[in-house]
């Protein structure tokens, strides 16, 4: 199967298989964004996965067109999988650690709802926003790059979001959502300037101030 292009490194099971128990990757999407929710996706990968069909990658790595098309093979090949967010005014009201943390809880506690508890998470990051959810964390900068679990994390919550904001964009038009989904650019600057914010907006970021804008 052909990798693509910006994929440097195939992600494999050599993490998941150093850890005890169920193991789970934990990725999350939106952190940087100015508008709609942050995402948290955990995955739990089928047992029978083989590492040479496996389709995920680090979601950053694959186009918009190749996430779409993989997505539903990607959550087939999990044994259970579940989204957790935070929306913007929560992000604006408890600041993004705490919402981090509320999106990851709330990803668990849907895993949980249906019998699934992960002993053990490789989480991509530096900063260990998943514990007390599993009694096991390993953090991996690039994690999403070397471990299939965080790789079809990734996947799964890129595109669920990317797919909400898409949505968004037909009832907020101004700040052409569609595209950028809620990102930084100069049409989404240019919406900010001519129409302000939108009910998508996280109104306590820096960009607010930077714009002359007001809540």
């Amino acid at each position: 199967m052909k990798v693509e292009r910006g994929s440097r490194l195939r992600p494999s099971l050599s993490i998941e298989a150093s850890l005890p128990g169920m193991v789970c990757g934990v990725d999350e999407v939106g952190k940087g964004s100015w508008a709609g929710p942050l995402v948290v996706c955990v995955a739990v990968l089928a047992g029978e996965v083989n590492e040479a069909d496996f389709l995920a990658r680090d979601s950053k790595s694959l186009s918009e067109k190749r996430r779409e098309l993989i997505f539903d093979e990607v959550a087939r090949q999990c044994a259970a999988w579940a989204l957790g967010s935070a929306t913007n005014t929560e992000c604006d009201a408890l600041g993004m650690s705490a919402a981090q943390r509320l999106a990851t809880t709330r990803a668990f506690d849907t895993l949980a709802a249906r019998g699934v508890r992960p002993d053990s998470a490789i989480v991509d990051g530096r900063w260990n926003f998943v514990s007390p959810n599993v009694p096991r964390v390993l953090m991996r900068v690039k994690a999403d790059t070397e471990s299939l679990s965080v790789a079809a994390a990734s996947v799964l919550a890129k595109v669920s979001r990317d797919r909400l904001m898409r949505e968004e964009s037909s009832r907020h038009p101004h700040w052409a959502f569609g595209t950028n989904k809620g990102y930084p650019c100069n049409k989404h600057r240019n919406g900010l300037r001519e129409h302000g914010v939108s009910p998508l907006h996280r109104v306590s970021w820096a960009f607010m101030e930077n714009l002359g804008l007001r809540r």
